[in-house]
């Protein structure tokens, strides 16, 4: 477990599935909160303090997905959608709006606890265990096109946008290519990093989630500077263009 102290609030209009999330979060030391529909969440979010969001894709009123879009653009907050939608389409749109992982019904208990715990450490750093001599050649802190990022202390900033933030899901990944720049980063250890499964969609949502974060931070996505693919290797950072502190 990774906090006892951790508060996830549970989105769900299905009573029994309601319950049998909170057992889980429970089991794992986590205090989960329930709430039937977007309207009672956010009410919810607007009295207490809670770490990770878990919306069902088909809620009453205010759908799920169009919750999750709403809370984006407030908070960076972690988001994770369960829902009986098991297309790729579906796994990839999700991602695309708003969420940091996708669970799909019926899932297996080891698998979303995973997926809450994965989505916790990149979105909490102080629940984001150090890695022996993992950040030595990391920089602190970046400057991309418009974008002033401190990855010590998990800030980023647009100059010409301030409203605009980057998800959980996007900083961990500028994270992950920040440790080692001008080296190209396997789709497998991006995925493994992450904390996602293995299945045979898995690697085009690391494909949406580099999409993402280029359509916020480079100024051209189509032509990018910053964030590079390399056929064959992977992503990297190109640093040529990127401008690095200690």
């Amino acid at each position: 477990m990774l906090n006892e102290r951790v508060r996830i609030l549970i989105v769900e209009d299905d009573p029994d599935m309601a319950e049998l999330i909170s057992d889980l979060v429970e089991a794992e030391g986590w205090i989960p909160v329930t709430a039937p529909s977007a309207e009672v969440a956010a009410g919810v979010l607007a009295r207490a303090s809670v770490h990770l969001v878990l919306i069902d894709h088909n809620l009453p009123g205010i759908s799920g997905r169009a919750f999750a879009q709403r809370l984006r653009a407030q908070t960076s907050i972690g988001i994770v959608m369960v829902t009986a939608a098991g297309s790729a389409a579906d796994r990839v749109l999700g991602l695309e709006t708003a969420a940091d992982d996708y669970v799909v019904k019926p899932f297996e208990p080891i698998e979303l606890t995973a997926r809450i715990k994965a989505v916790l450490r990149r979105t909490i750093p102080t629940l984001k265990p150090e890695r022996d001599g993992e950040r030595e050649h990391e920089p602190a802190s970046l400057k991309l096109g418009d974008w002033s990022v401190d990855l010590a202390r998990r800030r980023a900033v647009c100059r010409t946008d301030p409203g605009k933030s980057l998800t959980g899901a996007e900083f961990a990944l500028l994270e992950i290519l920040a440790e080692t720049p001008n080296i190209p980063v396997s789709r497998a250890h991006i995925l493994d990093r992450l904390g996602a499964e293995s299945d045979r969609y898995i690697d085009r949502n690391v494909d949406v989630l580099v999409l993402r974060l280029r359509r916020k931070i480079e100024r051209n996505p189509d032509l990018p500077r910053h964030i590079k693919t390399r056929r064959g290797k992977g992503y990297v950072l190109d640093t040529d263009d990127t401008e690095l502190s200690p």
